[in-house]
């Protein structure tokens, strides 16, 4: 088991390789990390021609019998994968995945390794003709830990470039908004491309507390991004993070209120607009971010022409943002005239 391991063999991440039930079928070959992934969960569920099937033309043994029975004695594998490094040479991309891996025999035996894999993907464009070759393991490179399987994990691999840094921020922000908004948002819909829900991200400095201005620096991070599109309106969700809150998806308190027309007519003349309480909104419509004015504005278009219309202006202060101002054009008269029902930002 330890010689093939050796020759047979990240997103930081701990993948436990089903310890107790066979582990669900995982066949992802979309990144380093995911192939890796995948090929230990063809190992513990012994799938062995799959496992086999993750490496290129180089196998990790001379045929494909030997790599079966090198695992005849390994119950289980846990595996875990650190951030791949990547480099481009001649046509292809190669990967460097930082693995630990703890194997435990069916007598009960434990052995922890450590080392590397190197994936390569050849350029899609340039393969012309078949067979395709998609990413895969080029080679891997382990060793026997002496450490402990949680502390075993490199933080590279010395054949590649170190990783590049990780914005763990930006990444829960990503998370956060797939998870929270898969049903809502379109552009999380499958089969979008890959840069649908890139965001927009904004650094705020700004001083907190009482002491104001005289009080220590600090900063916050806006992190917006398109939900969907539609044929005059596009929606959008905000997430803001600092040190002392972390992260949060941003809702904005939005007035509610009824309009009162002439006669009851649905498109009649707007006779008063009262504001009869407050919600909040979790997402805004054709809403942008002011860096200088330290504003989030929305403009929701009831119609195509935009004479009928709401509009908000959320105003980041102390750390947070509040409503300052809201307007409501409820007149179907052609012409752009809001009329503001609520205004804190106005001098008095």
């Amino acid at each position: 088991m330890i010689r093939l391991l050796l020759a047979a063999t990240a997103s930081i991440a701990i993948c436990t390789a089903a310890l107790a039930a066979e582990p669900a079928y995982l066949d992802d070959r979309s990144d380093p990390g995911a192939l890796v992934r995948s090929f230990y969960n063809a190992l513990n569920r012994h799938e062995y021609t799959r496992a086999w099937s993750y490496f290129g033309n180089a196998k990790p043994t001379e045929d494909f019998q030997q790599f079966v029975d090198g695992f005849s004695d390994t119950e289980e594998v846990q595996v875990a994968i650190g951030e791949p490094g990547s480099e481009g040479a001649a046509g292809s991309t190669y990967y460097y995945i930082p693995v630990a891996v703890l194997a435990r025999d069916k007598k009960g035996g434990e052995t922890v390794f450590a080392g590397c894999y190197t994936a390569r993907l050849a350029d899609p464009q340039i393969q012309a003709e078949p067979p395709f070759m998609g990413l895969h393991i080029e080679k891997g490179d382990l060793k026997p830990s002496d450490k402990p399987f949680e502390n075993s994990l490199p933080e590279s691999c010395s054949e590649g470039p170190a990783p590049a840094p990780r914005d763990a921020v930006l990444e829960q922000a990503k998370a956060a908004f797939s998870a929270t908004h898969a049903s809502q948002c379109t552009t999380l819909a499958p089969g979008q491309p890959g840069d649908a829900t890139k965001p927009e991200d904004y650094t705020i400095t700004f001083h907190d507390g009482q002491d104001g201005k005289a009080g220590p620096e600090r900063k916050a991070r806006l992190i917006r991004f398109l939900c969907s599109t539609g044929a005059y309106n596009e929606v959008h969700v905000y997430y803001l993070a600092d040190d002392a809150r972390g992260l949060r998806e941003l809702h904005f308190a939005t007035p509610e209120y009824e309009i009162h027309r002439e006669n009851n007519d649905a498109e009649g003349k707007v006779e008063a607009i009262n504001i009869i309480g407050f919600r909040d909104e979790n997402a805004l419509s054709n809403s942008s971010y002011d860096e200088q004015a330290h504003t989030i504005t929305s403009h929701g278009k009831w119609r195509a022409k935009g004479d009928v219309s709401s509009s908000g202006i959320w105003l980041f202060r102390k750390g947070d943002f509040s409503l300052v101002q809201y307007d409501v054009d409820a007149s179907y008269d052609g012409v752009i005239n809001p009329e503001t029902i609520l205004d804190y930002n106005s001098a008095p």
